[in-house]
C-alpha cells in the first residue's frame, strides 16, 4: 500500500509564493501521473495540475496557468506544487493523488485518482 504525505502549506501574504512536496512512498509511484487539488472550506475538490512519470508532460486547469507549476523529482519519488503570485482565493487544503489508470491521462476528475495524501493548508492573507 502506498502512502502520499503532503507538506509546505502555511500562512502567506498576498503575493507570496509557497512550494508544496508531496513525498510518496510504499509503492512505485514514479510510473504513474501524479496530479494536485484543493479544496477550500464548504467547496468540491477541484483539479489544479498534473504531470505524467516522465516529468515532461504536464497539464493544468486553466485557472491556474502561469501561477503554478507542477514538477516531480523521480530520484526522491516527490512531486512539487509552486505557487506563484499567492491570492487570498487560493486559501484552501492542497492534496496529491496518483492517476493509476494510464490512459486516463488527462483526466481532471477526482474519481479517477487515488492513494491521497492527508492534504496540506495553504492560507494567504490579504
Amino acid at each position: 500500500q502506498g502512502q502520499l504525505v503532503e507538506s509546505g502549506g502555511g500562512l502567506v501574504q498576498a503575493g507570496g509564493s509557497l512550494r508544496l512536496s508531496c513525498a510518496a512512498s510504499g509503492r512505485t509511484f514514479s510510473s504513474k501521473t501524479m496530479g494536485w487539488f484543493r479544496q477550500a472550506p464548504g467547496k468540491e475538490r477541484t483539479f489544479l495540475a498534473a504531470i505524467r512519470w516522465d516529468a515532461v508532460n504536464t497539464y493544468y486547469t486553466d485557472s491556474v496557468k502561469g501561477r503554478f507549476t507542477i514538477s516531480r523529482h523521480s530520484a526522491t519519488n516527490t512531486v512539487y506544487l509552486r505557487i506563484d503570485s499567492l491570492k487570498p482565493e487560493d486559501t484552501a487544503v492542497y492534496y496529491c493523488a496518483a492517476l493509476f489508470i494510464d490512459a486516463a491521462y488527462g483526466s481532471t476528475h477526482p474519481g479517477d485518482f487515488g492513494s491521497w495524501g492527508q492534504g496540506t493548508r495553504v492560507t494567504v492573507s490579504s
